[in-house]
C-alpha cells in the first residue's frame, strides 16, 4: 500500500482553520519524520519537522499521535503550521496578497535522519479569503483602506482593523475576520502612499471618516461599529472607543491606556504621546537586536498622566489581550494599568494575559516571530515569546476577539461619547 498523506476534512481551507493531518500506508511502528515547507510570497522558505512513529497499523493521525522531537513534541495537531520557521534569521511570516492562499507542502521521510528518502507528500492550500467575501479598494477622500465583505445582505457587524507603528496597508486579519462574518475595514493611517512613515500628528478626524464610510455601509448593522488594533493600533482603538461616537468595542491588543509616539488632535484638544527616551534603547551585541521595553518614563507618575487616554468617559466595552513574555512593549503592566483605571470606575472589562506569548498576537497557526526587522525605523526589534506558548495564546484570543464582537456588536444600545 502507497504512503499517503491527508488534511481533514479538506486539503484547502481558511488560514485560521484547524485541520487534522494523517498519514497512512506505512509498516507498524515505523519511524519517520514529517516535513512541512512554505515560500511566501518574498521566495523565502520557511520550515518545520517533527519526528514519528506509526501505529499498529500503520498509520499517524496528528490530533493523536505524539511528536518525539524536531520543530516540537508532544500531540500537536497544527505543530507543523505554527513552528514553520526560516533559516534566514528574523523573518515573519505574514500575508500580501490575500486574493491567494498560502500553499504547505506537506512531506513524510523514512527514518528519523537526514530526510533522505521520501515516501509520500501532499499538498495543502490555506487561503485567507471564503468564498463569496469581496475585496475592496478605498481611496474615498483622505482614507486609504481596504473594505471586506461577507456574502449576502447582511446586516454584519462592522469592524474597523489597525496594525501598528511598523505602519502600511495590513489586510490579512480583517479578511479573515471577514470570512467569519463581519464587514471589515482594515485602515491605514501611517507609512503608506502618501501617509507619512513617522507622522507629526495624527488626526482624529482621518479616524472619524473610516467610521461614517462604514456606517454608510448597507450591509453594516447600525447598532455600533468595533475596532481592534495591535500595539501602536491598540491605543488609537481606544482612543476612537473614547472619543468618537458609535464605537461600541474595542479589543486592545500589546497596546497600553496612554497615547504612544505620536500626537493624536481631536476637536479642540491634542493627547500629547506619553515620554520616551530612546538613549534607553539597548542593542545586543551578539544579535544586534533592539528592546525598546525600558524607553518609556514611568506610566505610574503623575507627571505623565496627561499622555492618558481618558477611556473612563466612554461607554464603549474593552478587550485588553497582552503576552507575558512581550520584550517589545510591557504590554501586560500598560493593560493592567489600563483595566485598574477602568475597573475603579465601576466598568466591567475583559482582559486576558497569556504566558509564554511575546508582543505579535496574531491570527492562529501564523508561526511566532521573535524579532524582526521594524519597516518603520529599519531596526531589527525583539517581539518575544516562546512557541508553543505563544501558539496556544493566539488560538484562544482569536476566539475571544470573535466572541466578544459578535457580543457586543450585536444589541441595539449604541454607546455616545461622553465628551
Amino acid at each position: 500500500m502507497a504512503v499517503q498523506v491527508t488534511v481533514l476534512p479538506s486539503p484547502t481551507c481558511l488560514f485560521d482553520d484547524p485541520v487534522q493531518i494523517c498519514v497512512t500506508g506505512l509498516l507498524p511502528q515505523q519511524e519517520v519524520t514529517l516535513r512541512a515547507c512554505l515560500v511566501d510570497e518574498g521566495g523565502e522558505l520557511f520550515q518545520a519537522h517533527a519526528r514519528y512513529r506509526a501505529g499498529s497499523s500503520g498509520e499517524l493521525d496528528l490530533t493523536r499521535s505524539p511528536a518525539l522531537g524536531g520543530s516540537y513534541s508532544g500531540v500537536e495537531p497544527m505543530g507543523l503550521l505554527w513552528s514553520l520557521r526560516s533559516k534566514t534569521p528574523y523573518k515573519r511570516l505574514a500575508k500580501r496578497n490575500v486574493l491567494t492562499p498560502f500553499c504547505v507542502d506537506l512531506e513524510v521521510y523514512e527514518g528519523h535522519g537526514d530526510m533522505s528518502r521520501l515516501l509520500g507528500k501532499c499538498t495543502h492550500e490555506r487561503s485567507f479569503l471564503a468564498e463569496g467575501v469581496k475585496r475592496i479598494s478605498v481611496r474615498e477622500g483622505r482614507l486609504k483602506a481596504t473594505l471586506f465583505l461577507p456574502p449576502g445582505p447582511g446586516p454584519f457587524p462592522g469592524l474597523i482593523d489597525l496594525y501598528g507603528s511598523g505602519g502600511g496597508l495590513v489586510e490579512y486579519r480583517a479578511s479573515l475576520l471577514a470570512s467569519r462574518g463581519f464587514v471589515t475595514l482594515a485602515l491605514a493611517y501611517m507609512a503608506f502612499e502618501d501617509l507619512p512613515a513617522m507622522p507629526e500628528i495624527l488626526e482624529l478626524d482621518y479616524f472619524e471618516e473610516a467610521v461614517h464610510f462604514l456606517q454608510k455601509q448597507k450591509q453594516v448593522k447600525d447598532t455600533g461599529i468595533g475596532v481592534l488594533g495591535l500595539s501602536k493600533g491598540a491605543d488609537l482603538a481606544l482612543s476612537m472607543a473614547t472619543f468618537l461616537p458609535g464605537i461600541k468595542a474595542a479589543v486592545s491588543i500589546s497596546g497600553s491606556g496612554f497615547n504612544s509616539f505620536i500626537p493624536l488632535r481631536g476637536d479642540g484638544f491634542t493627547i500629547p504621546p506619553h515620554p520616551y527616551d530612546l538613549g534607553r534603547m539597548k542593542t545586543s551585541k551578539e544579535s544586534d537586536l533592539v528592546d525598546f521595553s525600558e524607553i518609556l518614563d514611568d506610566h505610574r507618575d503623575p507627571a505623565t498622566w496627561h499622555c492618558r487616554i481618558p477611556m473612563e468617559r466612554s461607554l464603549a466595552k474593552f478587550l485588553f489581550l497582552s503576552g507575558l513574555d512581550d520584550t517589545n512593549w510591557k504590554s501586560d503592566l500598560y493593560c493592567q494599568d489600563a483595566v485598574q483605571r477602568l475597573r475603579h470606575c465601576g466598568r466591567k472589562v475583559e482582559f486576558c494575559s497569556y504566558s509564554g506569548a511575546g508582543h505579535l498576537l496574531e491570527p492562529p497557526y501564523l508561526p511566532l516571530c521573535q524579532a524582526s526587522i521594524h519597516k518603520v525605523l529599519g531596526l531589527f526589534v525583539q517581539w518575544g515569546g516562546q512557541w508553543k506558548e505563544h501558539a496556544k495564546a493566539q488560538e484562544d484570543a482569536w476566539h475571544r476577539i470573535q466572541a466578544f464582537f459578535w457580543q457586543h456588536l450585536m444589541d441595539s444600545d449604541t454607546p455616545k461619547s461622553n465628551l
